[in-house]
């Protein structure tokens, strides 16, 4: 119980960019470029599809999102979109939960293990609040 409460605490006192690095982390292990996932449907070091970047509504070209900064900006105005209060109050679970499910990720028991995932390099990683803009 008091294992649960420390790990809570911690997500909580996350920053945004240590959500993003550890997307990062999850999504390509760090790596950057031009990486194809999920069957050449993502691309990008936080693997975003098409359709994500669309709904974004960032602009430029999809083929942008291979570059961290263009694919964290991407991801921000995606959240900003379909789950603004959780990105401005830091709830790092139903962002990443949106960030892979979808609008309607918060609902689907599928998005669980990858929030485990994400939960889990919140809690144990050293992030640098400098590291994305």
């Amino acid at each position: 119980m008091l294992l649960a409460l420390l790990l809570a605490m911690r997500c909580s006192a996350a920053t945004w960019n240590d959500f993003v690095s550890s997307v990062h982390a999850v999504e390509t292990g760090g790596r950057l470029g031009p990486i194809l996932g999920d069957h050449g449907r993502s691309l990008g070091p936080l693997q975003i599809s098409r359709a994500y970047w669309h709904d974004s509504g960032v602009g430029g070209k999809y083929e942008n999102v291979a570059d961290l900064q263009f694919a964290t900006k991407t991801m921000r105005a995606y959240l900003l979109r379909y789950a603004s209060h959780a990105l401005n109050s830091g709830d790092w679970e139903t962002c990443a939960r949106v960030h892979n499910g979808g609008p309607r990720g918060m609902q689907k028991n599928e998005t669980l293990p990858y929030w485990n995932k994400i939960k889990k390099h919140l809690t144990t990683a050293r992030h640098s609040d400098n590291l994305i803009p």
